[in-house]
């Protein structure tokens, strides 16, 4: 195990003295061409002009981007690796059957220039076949990263007919915990709805966590207000898409972005 590389990328994604302003730009594979994702290599650009610490690509787009990333003020860059059936499916019809797969390996990844590779595990589903594979799939991937000091990060998320409220705090805990145990290095999800209810997760959580945005919000502020109340919470960050790049003014919300989460520092505890 080459706890070397994964050390040296993990401080590419989670940085050291402040938060991480990660964003997600992995949606058009499930969504398709939402609005904010065209010209993908335009909107990288800003990215990274604005000086967030990491941008989340599928495999495809890292040459599309290339240039948009190169430069001195470079993000990391995380893989999407597995593609899943939970925002239904292309076309935008919806499936019960869910499904997911492995688009790419961390080796492969890694050979595209990834500081860290992130991969889905959902429970709630009701399905427990789905689920056994989901943890299996998760395992074999982080058995896999370790041997080649690829930092994992697993998006865990409560969704299906089991759950009422994906953002109640016994999922959170639940699904958070699960991706420690399989061998995760961060985790991204939900936000638990204030800072002192996501705090109790992030101390049952024995690594990192990055609090997803998810759907656009009906203002740039209300998005605001959500990272105020992770940058309170202990979290390590946040990992936004949409209230990023569908922002009516993205680099002022990146700015402010950046300064909600520079409200406090990374807790040493969990570096």
């Amino acid at each position: 195990m080459s706890d070397c590389g994964k050390k040296i990328r993990l401080n590419r994604i989670i940085r050291p003295g402040r938060k991480s302003l990660v964003v997600a730009f992995d949606h058009a594979i499930v969504l398709g061409p939402i609005p904010g994702t065209e010209n993908p290599a335009d909107q990288v650009r800003r990215f990274t002009e604005a000086g967030v610490d990491s941008v989340l690509l599928n495999l495809g787009l890292f040459q599309n981007c290339l240039d948009s990333l190169l430069g001195p003020s470079m993000p990391g860059i995380i893989a999407r690796i597995d593609w899943t059936t939970l925002w239904g499916t292309p076309g935008g019809s919806e499936s019960g059957d869910l499904r997911s797969c492995l688009l790419a390996r961390p080796e492969d990844a890694m050979r595209h220039g990834a500081d860290a590779v992130i991969t889905y595990l959902a429970v709630g589903t009701g399905d427990a076949d789905f689920e056994t594979k989901e943890v299996a799939r998760n395992a074999e991937v982080a058995r896999e990263c370790e041997r080649i000091g690829m930092p994992l990060i697993i998006e865990t998320l409560a969704r299906g007919k089991s759950v009422k409220n994906p953002s109640d705090p016994k999922w959170l805990k639940l699904h958070t915990r699960m991706a420690a145990e399989l061998g995760a290095d961060l985790v991204k999800t939900d936000y638990a709805g204030d800072p002192e209810t996501m705090r109790g997760v992030v101390d049952n959580c024995p690594i990192p966590i990055l609090v997803l945005g998810g759907s656009r919000y009906s203002s740039d502020a209300e998005a605001l207000a959500l990272i105020h109340g992770v940058a309170a919470s202990g979290s390590a960050g946040v990992f936004f898409g949409r209230n990023v790049f569908q922002a009516d003014d993205m680099l002022a919300f990146l700015q402010d972005a950046r300064s909600a989460l520079n409200e406090s520092e990374v807790s040493p505890a969990k570096r």
